[in-house]
């Protein structure tokens, strides 16, 4: 309680938002079979996570909400709730997308043999364009870019980009569900399996607070988070988090993390890119010091540059931007 006493409300935000996933680590015989552009280092340990038991980790999330202690100027706190939305997610593997719906076909057929018959009736064209994971309507990205980088970015596995309003999403864990009945490799698929470029954003929309009774514009602030889903990116995305954000209680999983860490410990994902909607006063910006403003900025510059080096139009993003602007 005396630690988060100093924390802004912002830092709690951070903290109460971030998953800490189960640790893993590879088989010897493994590391020498990782993709040296994406782990170019020598170690003998290497350490990882699975992508289901990162979406296990926004399942309680997803059901009840988030909750954020916030302290108010009057000197009052309470708990704001926050429930996640699967905003954006861009998956990139070293291998292509005809490869993986052979094997993910293969593996299904034998526990879903009508699945394998639907299959089957596409051509490969339509197979491919079916395993891109977007629509015309979900922010596609360019098939022919991604091609002519394929050693540096990895293939395209699955793409999502969000764009109903907040009243007609379901929560995090309930799109992922969905999602993965068509896309096994959500749930199969490691962080060691993914390029540098795979990443995700998550919508954070406030449900309500406790105690009830009183109307804050702040408590409306809705938030983007963006997190790395690749092994190979966690070092990078460490370091932008302690610049950024000092006061996070990440430290000691940060320094040295794959040497300290044990098997089924926690590796934390903590945002590397932040971008916010309707904030109004000055709950979350409350450090006087100007810190959390610089945060803020550094974090939405971040996600920004991160968005066009892949080239993407993330809806949600451009949306809170204009607001932004405007």
């Amino acid at each position: 309680m005396d630690k988060s006493s100093m924390q802004s409300n912002l830092d709690c935000f951070l903290n109460s938002t971030t998953p800490f996933v189960l640790s893993q680590f590879l088989a010897k015989s493994e590391i020498r079979n990782l993709n040296r552009l994406w782990h170019p280092w020598e170690r003998e340990k290497v350490e990882y996570f699975k992508l289901a038991d990162l979406w296990n980790c926004y399942d309680e999330w997803s059901a009840y909400g988030a909750g954020i202690p916030i302290r108010l100027d009057t000197g009052e706190t309470l708990v704001q709730y926050y429930v996640p939305y699967l905003s954006a997610i861009q998956i990139f593997t070293s291998t292509s997308p005809a490869n993986f719906l052979r094997e993910e076909a293969e593996s299904v057929c034998e526990a879903r043999d009508s699945f394998s018959d639907s299959l089957s009736d596409e051509s490969e064209s339509e197979k491919l364009s079916r395993w891109d994971g977007c629509s015309s309507e979900e922010g596609a990205v360019e098939q022919d870019s991604l091609s002519r980088t394929n050693d540096r970015l990895g293939y395209l596995y699955f793409q999502y980009f969000e764009r109903c309003t907040p009243y007609g999403r379901v929560p995090l864990m309930d799109k992922i569900n969905g999602l993965a009945e068509r896309y096994p490799g959500l749930m199969s698929l490691r962080s060691v399996d993914l390029s540098p470029a795979s990443w995700m954003a998550v919508a954070w929309y406030p449900i309500y607070h406790i105690p009830m009774g009183r109307t804050i514009k702040d408590l409306s602030t809705c938030f983007l988070t963006f997190h790395t889903l690749s092994s190979s990116f966690q070092e990078y995305s460490y370091s932008i988090i302690i610049h950024l954000c000092p006061d996070m209680d990440l430290e000691d999983d940060m320094e040295n993390s794959s040497r300290k860490r044990k098997e089924g410990e926690k590796i934390p994902l903590p945002p590397f890119g932040l971008a916010t909607y309707k904030m109004q006063g000055d709950v979350w910006v409350s450090d006087r010091s100007g810190r959390d403003q610089e945060r803020l900025v550094s974090l939405f510059s971040v996600a920004d540059s991160w968005l066009k080096q892949l080239g993407v139009q993330h809806h949600d993003f451009n949306y809170f931007m204009s607001i932004r602007r405007g």
